[in-house]
This record gives structure tokens, C-alpha cells and sequence, in this order.
């Protein structure tokens, strides 16, 4: 069971407010969601914690028995495959309707997730496959980013470590650029035009209030900028 959730789950975050519109209900701390799957007749619970972790069960109403053939891969057969298969295809369907993306792990690039959400109602772009790690924000009026977080060594951005960072890259003014690049804390822009950008750690070197009011700044200067202009 935990093989197929975590294939299906990977990187995936709940959004609890999607739960009950989607037919979960409150059970205590947990939600709860049932379903009788359509061709064996059983009864599919899945529980949702507070933590996220996602717990399955299918039980057999003739005998009040769980039903575990689906989860082992050296069952084979029409009946156990119809229960495998739609098994997958409600996880899935739950994925797709109440989880989001959770690519980024550090706590400031959540908070600053959070923060472009609730301020700008902006949600992160993954506009590269090849590149899964990687996601920008972009104004709706004219399409232009105003911000992005990447993930990258520590090397590329002339740091002399291999560890993997998570950044975030923003806009500022070009005459006041380089007096706010640092090599410290602020780099030139990582894979963006190093005139118009910049780049943070994400590890609490600035600080999260500072990091929004950089995001405000940068939001507003891409107001001018020409529909997929620099």
C-alpha cells in the first residue's frame, strides 16, 4: 500500500480545504472519505491526517474483512485487477483534486509561497519539465515573472559548497543593482538577465519580512515591462 500512495503522492501536499467539498468528512482530527468501488461491491475508506500521511483501507461487507490482494504485486486475475485499478484511479483523482505540488522544502520558500498566494493570488509555475525543481510568479495583467524559485548548489552561485539550496530570484531597479550585490547574501541573478535580477538564499540570511517586501518591489517593477518583455 505504501509503494502505490507514495507513487501516486510524491511531493504532494494536501489542501484541507478542498477535502470536504471533494466528500471528505471530520472524524475526530482525521478526514475520512468512503466509497464502494463499483464492479467488486467493497467498501474503500481513505483517512487523511493532520500531519498528511494517507491511510487506506478496503473492506469486504459480506464478511467485514479487509481486502489486501490489491496490494501485492503477485496477485493476478480480472477480479483483484478491477479492484487495483480503481483503487489507483480514486487515489489519483484525490491527488489531482485536493493536493498541490510540494517541490520546495524550506520554510521560508512555504512562507513565501503562502505569502504571493494571499497577498497576489498568484500560485508558482512549473514551466519545465526538465527542470521539475524550478517554478516562477508571473503578473496576470501582462505575463511578465516577477519572481522565481529555483533550487541550485551552492558553487553556482560562487559559493565554494556543493550543497543544494533553494533560491529565489527577484527584480530591482538596474542603477541600484550593484550596490545590493554582495556575494553575501545577495548574488546576481541566477539564470536570469544578471541586469535586471537578483538572487536569496532561502536559509534566513534575509529575513521573510524583508524577502516580501522585496517581492512587492519586484511585482511592481514588472508592471512596465512589455508582455514577455525582459
Amino acid at each position: 500500500m505504501a509503494d502505490i500512495i507514495e507513487s501516486i503522492f510524491q511531493r504532494k501536499k494536501v489542501c484541507p480545504s478542498k477535502l470536504e467539498p471533494y466528500g471528505f468528512c471530520r472524524e475526530g482530527e482525521n478526514f475520512s472519505f468512503r466509497h464502494t468501488l463499483k464492479e467488486s461491491g467493497f467498501e474503500l475508506e481513505i483517512q487523511i491526517t493532520p500531519q498528511g500521511e494517507i491511510l487506506t483501507q478496503i473492506v469486504d461487507p459480506a464478511t467485514g474483512e479487509p481486502y489486501t490482494l490489491h496490494l501485492t504485486d503477485r496477485a493476478a486475475g480480472g477480479f483483484v485487477s478491477s479492484v487495483r485499478t480503481e483503487y489507483e484511479e480514486i487515489l489519483t483523482n484525490l491527488m489531482e483534486k485536493c493536493f498541490e505540488p510540494e517541490i520546495f522544502k524550506s520554510q521560508q520558500a512555504k512562507q513565501l509561497i503562502e505569502y504571493v498566494r494571499s497577498t497576489y493570488g498568484d500560485e508558482l509555475e512549473f514551466l519545465w519539465q526538465k527542470f521539475p525543481d524550478n517554478a516562477v510568479w508571473r503578473r496576470r495583467d501582462n505575463e511578465k515573472w516577477y519572481g522565481a524559485i529555483l533550487t541550485v548548489s551552492r558553487r553556482k552561485l560562487g559559493l565554494n559548497s556543493d550543497e543544494i539550496v533553494e533560491i529565489i530570484d527577484l527584480r530591482y531597479p538596474p542603477e541600484d543593482l550593484a550596490e545590493l550585490i554582495d556575494g553575501k547574501v545577495y548574488f546576481s541573478g541566477w539564470h536570469m538577465n544578471k541586469k535586471h535580477w537578483y538572487t536569496i538564499i532561502l536559509d534566513g540570511s534575509v529575513s521573510l519580512e524583508d524577502i516580501c517586501r522585496k517581492i512587492d518591489k519586484s511585482y511592481l517593477l514588472a508592471k512596465n515591462q512589455h508582455p514577455r518583455g525582459v
